[in-house]
This record gives C-alpha cells, structure tokens and sequence, in this order.
C-alpha cells in the first residue's frame, strides 16, 4: 500500500506519519501491493480528525474520525475501515454466490404484468429510521457507494434541505432537491 499522507493546520511529524503507516499498514493483506491509500490529518478547534480515502474497482472505502487526540483518530480510523472491507466482501461473496444458484437468464429477466399483483394496496412491510446530519452531496455519494445502495437521502449541508443523490445506469450520479409550490 502506498500512503498520500497530507495535513491540514497541523504538520505531519515522522512519528504522526509512522503511527499512520503502522496502524493502516495492518490493512495491507486486504488490498493489492500499488493500492493508494489517502490519508488527511487536520486540527480544527482542538479536535484532531483524520480522513481515510481508498479508491477500490469502482468503489470507495472512505471513513474520518475525531478525538481530543490524533494517534486515538488514527486507532478509531482503522478499526472502522477494517469493518468496512469485512462488510465489502462479504457483499461480494454474497452476490456471487446467490447470483450461481440460478439461471442468469432467470436473474436477468423482467417480470410480466401478470406477475405482478394489481390490488391497488400498498403494503409498507419495513420503516427505517436513522440519524441524519449535514452532508455535500459529494460526500453524500461516497456514502452511498460505501453502503452498496442505489440512491441515498440525506440533509444537504448547502441548502438545509432533505436532497436524494442516486446511481444512474452510466454509473454517474444524480441529486434530486425539493421544489417546493
């Protein structure tokens, strides 16, 4: 792994970037040799934060973390980002192994409108509630990707609106924003 090591109204010290490479450096058995692995240390009102970026096969696995000190940001980090690539994998293994149960024309096909009921009900099977905070929607589609979703809501930290950004099929984004009447 290759670290991009860069700081943020703090100076990277030899014993800031040795912690770094150390701790991250534990993570090298789940990526390849030329992976790049940025990394961004920043202090900002006391608080020490580090930003991990690591560009994966059309993915990205990114997380920050904060603490009153940097070399705890840094355990904070790592550990994370090792659940990341654990759940990452599994999400791999998992598709291609339900995927080989059937038939890829079977997978592939659109269903016809008579499979499809027509009782005009809606049934909500699930709610999901989560914590939501201000976000860009640049960050907002790093999340999405990190959690392996088409689209993603969230609180867009420019407006203070509730902004949808989704996956298109030529693997571009798009945000949709309220307009309201």
């Amino acid at each position: 792994m290759r670290f991009i090591i860069t700081g943020r109204n703090i100076v990277v010290t030899d014993s800031l970037r040795t912690a770094v490479e150390e701790k991250l450096g534990k993570l090298d058995r789940f990526f390849a040799s030329e992976t790049e692995v940025h990394v961004t240390l920043s202090v900002q009102k006391e608080r020490q934060k580090i930003e991990v970026t690591i560009p994966v096969k059309g993915h990205i696995i990114r997380s920050e973390q904060e603490s009153d000190d940097m070399y705890v940001s840094i355990d904070l980090v790592e550990e994370v980002i090792e659940r990341q690539l654990k759940k990452y994998k599994n999400k791999i293994i998992d598709k291609k192994q339900n995927a080989a149960v059937f038939a890829k024309e079977f997978v592939e096909e659109v269903p016809e409108e008579d499979d499809i009921e027509e009782s005009g009900d809606v049934d909500i099977i699930r709610t999901k509630h989560f914590g939501i905070k201000p976000m860009y929607p640049e960050d907002a589609c790093i999340q999405m990707e990190l959690l392996g979703h088409n689209f993603y809501v969230f609180l867009n930290a420019e407006t203070d609106e509730v902004n949808v950004v989704y996956k298109r099929k030529n693997n571009s984004y798009g945000l949709i924003e309220p307009e309201l009447d």
